[in-house]
């Protein structure tokens, strides 16, 4: 009888072990995540952000696949169709600093680009982005960069090669101010590339520019690799979409 009591105290024993192993590396997975439970994250960008505010746009799944890692935050859309860097900073005071978020995601260049004259030079480009990312930090708010997606799913076009300066330079101020970076660009590129089927330039967009649920599922993926979620809650993140 004492030799099947042992027994059952050593298995009970093993059990609260392997049960307080398990809660650990959960409580250290979600340590390692950026984001934290309770903070609210604004995403400023155009109509691609705009967009991504919708069910299963980008935002939503960024949000829904931090949840499925353990952490509740919530967003503030500030996408509006349209917009490129001056009109972004224009608008920065009263569409993300005075609702005073965490974090702010910044998805622009798309527009500085693509609207040829009437876009943004890469010099003016590079002043309004940092003044954005500064006065974020100044306010106490977390930045993380994503490099802009592609104008046409063919990396080889003129927009693109303009637009690759424009993501050259979001990835050296991400190291200068300490950003979290997702460079969804090259995963972008890397996806088309891998596909077979490349849907006629519709791979991931609906007209070459804007996100189809594909498109917004690699989004947000690369802003929840960027907020530091590991391969398998990625996975879980995924599966919960």
């Amino acid at each position: 009888m004492k030799k099947n009591n042992r027994l059952v105290t050593a298995t009970t024993s093993r059990i609260a072990l392997t049960t307080s192993a398990l809660l650990a590396v959960a409580m250290t997975a979600v340590a390692d995540i950026a984001v934290k439970n309770g903070e609210k994250i604004a995403f400023l960008g155009d109509s691609i952000t705009q967009a991504g505010a919708r069910p299963n746009g980008y935002v939503r799944l960024t949000i829904r696949g931090l949840e499925s890692a353990g952490v509740k935050a919530s967003a503030i859309p500030a996408g509006i169709s349209g917009h490129k860097s001056n009109q972004m900073l224009a608008r920065l005071e009263r569409d993300v600093l005075s609702k005073s978020p965490n974090w702010m995601t910044l998805s622009c260049g798309v527009n500085d680009v693509w609207h040829g004259k009437r876009g943004v030079n890469l010099a003016d480009y590079k002043v309004n982005i940092t003044k954005i990312v500064d006065r974020c930090q100044d306010a106490g708010i977390k930045v993380v960069l994503l490099t802009s997606t592609m104008i046409g799913e063919d990396k080889d076009n003129a927009n693109n090669k303009k637009l690759s300066t424009y993501n050259d330079f979001l990835k050296e101020l991400a190291t200068e101010k300490k950003c979290l970076l997702a460079d969804l660009n090259v995963e972008m590129q890397s996806i088309i590339e891998a596909s077979n089927d490349k849907k006629n330039g519709k791979l991931l967009t609906s007209d070459g520019v804007h996100m189809n649920a594909d498109g917004n599922k690699m989004m947000a993926t690369g802003v929840l690799e960027a907020l530091g979620l590991n391969p398998e809650q990625i996975k879980a993140a995924q599966a919960a979409w």
